[in-house]
């Protein structure tokens, strides 16, 4: 994946995260480190989706990016200091109001007194009086990142309830390349976002979810199968399970990996063995999303030896493998809310609905062929939904992931509708 097609996924994943920071009250926390020129750029992203932002430095900050700056771009007055000449800041007030306190970027100065309860200023006092969750994103030289007092102190961090951001990989200040660089203000972002503020719409919920291909063997070592990579449906996965969802994968072969905790993964190869894995998951499922791509027809006979090319021409008799989307739709009961997928490359619209109505299904998501960055093997996809209602939406391309939460949105909002 070139750099550029990198930076156009992130921008799409900061739409899909910061969303749920309209209106939050997050207090960032700077202090004396190079990666503090990125302040700026973190507290512009958070106030232009809605949040009110609050800045406290600490002295050496100011050395790195000036406090006029920060509260031009945060729209507050910036606190560096406990007394001024002629007031007293209130750093219990100020670790009262945040509904998140974020230390960006923390370097290791401040981190070991953070760890150690040191208050020898206004951002170490808020801290110490903060009743929020407290967020921080390490920024420093890679020796000093592996040092044994960093790792002791980054323990007694997470141990008092505090969360850590991963650093990056790349460039840092010495010109070295390692370990220790902040994390960009986008992946940030989406961190608190993730960890914080996502909405648990789908609390209790049971889904059921396919992705991938099946692979229909012909005799031990040749199968029939398609290009699927199981990335649309494990996008879906780590959406529904971010959500609060409880969710079953039922998984044909594919390199891709879920990276989503607590959702439960139940590999098969074939379209019979996905078929049963369905019907004995459906029962007890409130969503079913059916994304895989299920072979249509398998051979009739699978050979017990491998075929040796010895004739001129081979033929395969195949017979139709059993309608997953289909046979759910015929035993889905009031409440159940099912979504099948349709990839087509020609009348699209026209097979997309007859689907929907022919499966009787709730939601169907069309993608095509014939849009560029949509559909087998790739990162991205385009995509219509039409639901039972009559409504129909159109997406532009996106990454897979706001995909999910698009798909997902559509689910929810027709739960609740």
């Amino acid at each position: 994946m070139n750099q550029e097609r990198q930076r156009l996924i992130c921008r799409f994943l900061i739409i899909i995260f910061i969303r749920m920071l309209k209106g939050k009250k997050i207090l960032l926390a700077v202090t004396g480190s190079i990666a503090a020129y990125k302040a700026p750029l973190i507290v512009r992203l958070l106030v232009k989706e809605g949040a009110e932002v609050k800045v406290v430095m600490t002295p050496a900050a100011k050395d790195f990016v000036t406090p006029l700056t920060l509260s031009t771009v945060s729209k507050n007055p910036v606190i560096a200091e406990l007394f001024s000449e002629d007031s007293w800041s209130n750093h219990v007030e100020l670790g009262s109001w945040a509904d998140l306190m974020l230390v960006a970027p923390l370097s290791a100065n401040t981190l070991a007194k953070m760890a150690n309860g040191f208050c020898d200023n206004m951002l170490l006092a808020t801290y110490l009086s903060a009743r929020c969750p407290v967020v921080v994103a390490p920024a420093m030289d890679e020796d000093m990142w592996k040092h044994p007092s960093t790792k002791r102190n980054l323990g007694k961090l997470e141990e008092t309830g505090n969360t850590i951001i991963p650093v990056g990989n790349g460039e840092l200040a010495s010109g070295l390349f390692g370990e220790g660089r902040m994390a960009e203000p986008e992946n940030i972002l989406k961190f608190i976002s993730d960890h914080f503020f996502l909405k648990q719409d789908l609390a209790g919920k049971k889904v059921l979810v396919t992705a991938g291909p099946t692979y229909e063997p012909i005799d031990p070592v040749r199968f029939i199968g398609n290009h699927s990579s199981g990335k649309m449906g494990i996008a879906l996965c780590e959406e529904l399970a971010k959500r609060g969802a409880d969710v079953q994968l039922v998984l044909g072969p594919t390199t891709s990996v879920i990276k989503q905790n607590g959702v439960k993964v139940q590999k098969v190869q074939t379209a019979d063995e996905m078929y049963e894995a369905c019907i004995n998951g459906f029962k007890e499922a409130d969503i079913a999303i059916m994304s895989a791509a299920v072979a249509d027809y398998k051979p009739a006979q699978k050979a017990q030896e491998k075929i040796k090319k010895d004739a001129a021409n081979l033929n395969v008799e195949l017979v139709k493998t059993k309608d997953i989307l289909k046979t759910l739709g015929e035993r889905k009961y009031n409440g159940q809310l099912l979504v099948g997928f349709a990839l087509e490359t020609t009348n699209e619209r026209e097979n997309a609905i007859n689907k929907l109505k022919s499966k009787n299904a709730d939601l169907i998501v069309l993608n095509s062929l014939n849009d560029e960055g949509a559909g087998f093997g790739h990162d991205t996809n385009k995509i219509t939904i039409f639901e039972k209602g009559g409504h129909e939406i159109q997406y532009d391309r996106k990454p897979k992931q706001q995909v999910a939460k698009d798909i997902v949105d559509r689910i929810v909002n027709m739960l609740h509708g």
